[in-house]
Formats: C-alpha cells, structure tokens, sequence
C-alpha cells in the first residue's frame, strides 16, 4: 500500500505530516508501506524532509520511503540527504512507457547502480498505447489539454497505431504488449497499472504472464525514438 505527499504545498515537515494524516485516515491504515514524495520541492531544505520522513519510518507509520517524478541528480542528492537522516530512498517512480522513454537515459542506471527499486507510472500512455482512441474510445487525451498536449505529437500517435497493428498481428492486447514491454526493462521492478473497471483492468493484468521475446521487444522498441544517451564517452569510459 502506497501513497504520497507534497503534491501541493511543499514537502515541509508539517505539510508532510498533515497530508500523510489525512492518507491515513482515508485509507484507514496505521502504517503504509510506502510513502512517496510526490515532486521535486526546490524551496524546502533537503534535510527537513529527510528527516520528517525518517521520523515517520522509525516511528512504524512507513516502511519505504520513495520519491515521484524526481531527476536522477535530484534522487541523489536527496539520497545524500536521506542518509544523513539515517534513511534511504527505496524506490522511484517515474514515467514510463513505449512513447515516454526519458527514464531510460539516467534514472534507470542509476537505479540498477544504487539498488533503488522502480515503479513506473503510465506504462499505457494515458490510454494512448490502449488504440482505444484510434476506435472512437474517449478519455483523458480527449478530454484534458495537459494529457492531450503531452501524448499529441504525430510521432506518438503514429507509434501507438503501428503498436495496434502489431497488437492485431499477434493476437496479444495493446495493453498487454504495453504493461509487459515497460515491465521488461532490467531496471523496472513493477509498473503501476490503473484502470477504471474490471474489464479495462483485464488487459495489463495479463501483461504478468506474457514474457515477450526478444523479437517482439525489439519490434516494439523500433515504434519510438529511442532517447540520447546522457554522455557520448560512455565507451569510453567502459574501455
């Protein structure tokens, strides 16, 4: 059981406190397993959330601490600060998926180097990778301009269309293909799926059971532009 904190207001040390109450409260829970800071807070020092949160893990109400929607630097610098509280942040949670890959440049190494699991978010595109709008379907990328403004570029509906196809020549769902493509990245400890009912659901259910070969992910992986690297002297470096 997860929740977060900090999405509005800072991630203070009451503020902190105050929202996880209120979490807890609705959930009706004691202790939650993670706890995840949910943005990069730049007015608020490092040390007063670290501390704030370590508090609240030494004290049973949490079990892991995570942060969402942080940078790689941002993660380690708020590791250093998290280790000076006597903690450690356990666990990312980015965005991730065929058409949203910007974790794959830094965040992903750094969390295979630092043992710091990855829950990635959205691994469906909004619905985009769904095909469900290529078939009239409505939802947020129909209805909200933020999600609309950030899955509308050409090149991710034309990636979404040609996952449909593939979806259809396989005889496998686009969700599934989708949920077990992120899912298989060596970084990924376990996407973080969402649906509005059972039958939605259904789908990236089944991405669980689906192991895709290197074929198929490889043929997936050519849908999208595959991002830059963070440094061209990376062989360099490995030589």
């Amino acid at each position: 059981m997860a929740t977060k904190a900090g999405y509005t207001g800072g991630s203070d040390r009451t503020n902190i406190v105050r929202q996880f109450d209120e979490s807890r409260m609705r959930l009706g829970l004691d202790t939650v397993d993670i706890l995840y800071l949910h943005r990069w807070d730049p007015e608020t020092p490092l040390q007063e959330t670290f501390e704030t949160l370590g508090g609240l893990q030494r004290s049973g109400k949490i079990r892991y601490i995570g942060v969402s929607n942080f940078a790689a630097w941002q993660v380690m610098k708020a590791q250093a600060a998290a280790n000076i509280a006597g903690t450690r942040i356990d666990i990312i949670q980015p965005m991730y998926s065929l058409v949203k890959r910007q974790a794959e440049v830094e965040l992903f190494p750094m969390a295979l180097s630092e043992e710091i699991a990855v829950a990635p978010y959205s691994p469906l595109g909004s619905g985009l990778l769904t095909g469900k709008y290529f078939s009239g379907g409505t939802g947020r990328l129909s209805t909200d301009k933020r999600y609309a403004a950030r899955y509308g570029q050409k090149w991710m509906l034309e990636a979404a269309r040609a996952l449909s196809e593939l979806a259809a020549e396989l005889g496998i769902d686009a969700a599934t293909l989708s949920v077990a493509w992120a899912a298989r990245n060596a970084a990924v400890t376990a996407p973080i799926i969402s649906a509005r009912n059972v039958e939605q659901l259904q789908p990236s259910m089944d991405a669980k059971d689906l192991m895709l070969s290197a074929e198929v992910y490889a043929r997936m992986e050519a849908l999208s532009p595959r991002p830059a690297a963070a440094t061209d002297r990376l062989e360099e470096a490995s030589s």
